[in-house]
């Protein structure tokens, strides 16, 4: 991508409109109690669980492998390939113990199969094609029956060109609440499924061949502003299952606002003994991790990874470094062969959001969305904890209401002159 694609692609005011009308439905009910203890049902956000019937005591469910039009963000859709018409696949939500039979219809055009990613069973239900069975061929309709014996929160994937296929989003959660739960009781309960993808401005498809460059992070294959606010009350618990199945990269996922403890992996439970705060949590490519915490500040907290590049919006790559670059005299020379030409970045990215440049179609400017305070220049991996006093009442679109002399602003005068405070200052 060159620079004149970075000036088209611009990093447009478009993410300044479309956040009031990407934020999804934000769940504020109660969930509600599935598992014994008062355990309550996870929610996906932007997402949905697994629709069970019971037939003589076993949960059936039905898997449809396709290939569809997905929204990562307003302006840009792809074709993805996913299960029951979304990516990540719906939630499969179980209590320890329960017996499952999971059939699968493959309607690509290649083979696919279902590993179950953390879970214990038997060796010909682990869904390895060629290994520990034949490949779901086009059109066929596979069965996976077995007993979820451990409690914990794990994934779904394909092992069958599992390279292509899980590139083009086939991935999914599992959540398995255990019979007799420990510890304090939760109140709210979130999935989130991390992924990255490579997706040139202007196309639908993302590029399965990529191992760098990843221009799109999402959670729940959303990226910011799309991405569902998670919304909780001050004093409740919070339980937050992240996974992560991207092609290459590692996430710290960061919160703001408060502190949490990691209480299970995709490997188990974490002893109470060995649990200690963190602000950030590592979740490595291929793994679950689930930490837990009680907001004690009201506000809209962000929570993200932490890796800069991946809470931008399809962002360009290879060019010049230009802070700092007289682009008075770049301008007039480039100018005199494309006379639209304008520098970018030489003062910093900040703000350039705001200049309403046009991007290509079914693109999405690198960063931006609108907040209470102007431009929220993240995208990608970035999405709201939305703590409130009362979140019955909370839908996800409002913005919090600071109380009064409770929000940094520019510093007044006098007050600088009785610290000591000289603005003028310049190291």
């Amino acid at each position: 991508m060159n620079r004149r694609e970075l000036m088209q692609l611009g990093l447009a005011a478009g993410g300044m409109s479309i956040a009031r009308e990407a934020v999804a439905k934000a769940v504020a009910v109660q969930q509600q109690i599935v598992a014994p203890g008062g355990q309550r049902a996870v929610v996906t956000p932007n997402g949905s669980s697994l629709p069970w019937k019971i037939v003589n005591g076993v949960k059936v469910g039905h898997l449809v492998v396709s290939e569809f039009d997905h929204e990562l963000a307003p302006g840009l859709t792809i074709r993805a390939w996913g299960y029951n018409g979304s990516t990540p696949g719906p939630t499969i939500e179980v209590t320890q113990g329960d017996r499952v039979r999971l059939y699968v219809t493959n309607r690509l055009r290649e083979i696919t199969s279902v590993h179950w990613h953390g879970v214990i069973l038997p060796n010909g239900m682990d869904g390895v094609a060629g290994l520990t069975q034949k490949g779901i061929g086009p059109g066929e309709t596979f069965l996976y029956e077995f007993t979820f014996r451990d409690a914990g929160t794990f994934m779904y994937h394909p092992h069958a060109d599992e390279m292509t296929q899980m590139a083009l989003g086939m991935n999914g959660m599992i959540v398995v609440h255990p019979k007799a739960p420990r510890g304090p009781k939760v109140d709210r309960d979130f999935v989130l499924m991390s992924h990255e993808w490579n997706i040139k401005p202007g196309t639908r498809r993302a590029d399965p061949n990529a191992m760098a460059d990843f221009n799109v992070l999402t959670f729940n294959s959303k990226a910011f502003p799309a991405t569902a606010p998670l919304v909780m009350g001050v004093g409740e618990r919070v339980r937050v299952r992240v996974g992560n199945l991207s092609p290459m990269d590692h996430h710290p996922i960061h919160l703001h606002g408060l502190s949490a403890e990691l209480t299970w992996t995709d490997g188990g439970e974490v002893p109470p003994s060995a649990r200690h705060p963190e602000t950030t949590f590592l979740v490595p490519v291929g793994a679950v991790r689930v930490f837990e915490f009680v907001p004690r500040e009201p506000g809209d907290w962000a929570m993200h990874c932490h890796m800069t590049h991946h809470v931008m919006n399809q962002m360009g790559h290879g060019f010049p470094v230009m802070i700092g670059a007289d682009a008075k005299r770049i301008d007039a020379r480039v100018r005199a062969l494309v006379p639209s030409y304008m520098t970018m970045g030489q003062d910093g990215m900040s703000g350039m959001a705001e200049m309403q440049m046009r991007v290509p179609e079914n693109s999405i400017p690198m960063m931006g969305g609108e907040g209470p305070f102007g431009l929220i220049d993240m995208g990608g991996m970035f999405t709201v904890l939305k703590v409130r006093q009362q979140p019955e009442r909370e839908d996800g679109s409002g913005w919090y209401e600071h109380p009064a002399g409770t929000v940094a602003t520019i510093a007044p005068a006098d007050t600088m002159k009785a610290d000591g405070i000289d603005p003028n200052r310049t190291s």
